[in-house]
């Protein structure tokens, strides 16, 4: 029997892989947690053998919790439930421990034989998913501090006051936005900032 704990902060969805699962003689689901630090509180208690994690949770979000887990639990198998398919944020969660990523939206198609999968000692990626990746393979990753820029941009900042909040110059911060849009090849802020929220790169 496959024991199964699904962690996710929106009950409708428990609730139908809990249908899901109820159909299967293989499987059962022993335990529902609505945010990360639940998820290590009850991982510690019920010791599942996968666990389905949603990656946007309030308190501790699903790639601290997938790493949280990890660290006492190396031999953990978990699979992410998500309806973001960005190749950056599917990275973060490859690296974190997980061994698989579905989108929500394939759940009923794909969602059992993943978790066989899984317990058998396979990795699965959903195929949207998977092509994301290659899209993006040989594209140029941003750098930390990019990142930062991009972030301060997200919120409306202009070059001046990013540059006062990062304690940097401005034509440093204008040498920072020509690279991100190169990088991500975007047409102007608001598509580089569009660009980097598809793929995971920051969240709002």
């Amino acid at each position: 029997m496959i024991r199964v704990l699904a962690v996710d902060d929106h009950p409708l969805l428990r609730e139908g892989i809990a249908a899901l699962i109820s159909t299967e003689e293989d499987m059962e689901l022993i335990g529902e947690a609505s945010n990360g630090r639940e998820a290590l509180d009850l991982f510690r208690k019920l010791h599942p053998d996968i666990t389905l994690m949603d990656l946007q949770m309030p308190e501790m979000n699903g790639i601290d919790a997938i790493g949280a887990i990890r660290g006492e639990f190396p031999e953990a198998r978990i699979i992410v439930l998500t309806t973001q398919p960005g190749d950056v944020q599917v990275s973060r969660a490859l690296r974190a421990g997980a061994r698989a990523y579905l989108l929500k939206g394939m759940l009923r198609k794909e969602l059992l034989d993943t978790i066989r999968a899984v317990h058998a000692g396979q990795k699965r990626l959903s195929s949207e998913v998977a092509v994301e990746i290659a899209e993006h393979a040989a594209d140029d990753a941003l750098t930390p501090r990019e990142i930062d820029v991009l972030r301060l941009v997200v919120v409306g900042n202009a070059n001046k006051e990013i540059a006062a909040r990062l304690s940097l110059t401005e034509v440093t911060v204008k040498s920072h936005v020509k690279n991100i849009l190169a990088k991500l090849g975007a047409n102007d802020r608001t598509h580089a900032v569009t660009i980097a929220l598809k793929r995971g790169i920051i969240d709002l």
